[in-house]
């Protein structure tokens, strides 16, 4: 698999690449809040911020995926949920990892997330998942990140697993 690097100034180029593989993983849902519009205003959130980073897969001539985030603000956390006591250092929010249907299960998931993770000076890495999604949590948690307690950053979003990862590097 290929991967790409963006960053901040690449934001506008790749903004509807992401878009359209957000649509494709989430074609079959039916629930407003995994619509394209609202989507939309997250990508451009996210991107937004001057530390955001992208990585994308491609195979076969086509994307797999792709995983973005930025650093969260000294003593930054979450939106419903309060930073963890014992959390020191600087943390990477991982915002999104989307894979494409036809290649979820086959381990692109994680390549694109530690290629991301791997160019991140951060502490901690974290992320939300949405906790009727037990396999999902699941497979995070293969990855070396424990639940840290659960948030519902909006009236109609579902209720998050917060989830953190220490990356410290010894």
């Amino acid at each position: 698999m290929d991967l790409k690097r963006y960053t901040h100034a690449d934001a506008r180029d790749v903004r509807s690449l992401l878009l359209d593989i957000h649509d494709e993983a989430y074609a079959s849902d039916p629930n407003p809040f995994h619509a394209r519009e609202r989507f939309s205003y997250y990508v451009d959130l996210w991107s937004s911020r001057e530390n955001w980073q992208c990585v994308s897969g491609w195979e076969e001539g086509g994307p797999v995926g792709y995983a973005y985030g930025s650093m969260l603000k000294p003593g930054g956390w979450w939106k419903g949920h309060q930073r963890p006591a014992g959390t020191r250092g600087s943390v990477f929010a991982l915002s999104e990892l989307l894979v494409v249907p036809q290649w979820r299960g086959t381990g692109r998931a994680r390549k694109i997330h530690n290629a991301l993770l791997e160019s991140v000076e951060a502490d901690i890495a974290t992320l939300l998942v949405d906790s009727a999604h037990h396999k999902v949590q699941a497979l995070y948690e293969r990855w070396r990140y424990i639940k840290v307690g659960e948030a519902k950053p909006s009236d109609d979003s579902p209720l998050y697993a917060v989830m953190a990862k220490d990356l410290k590097r010894v």
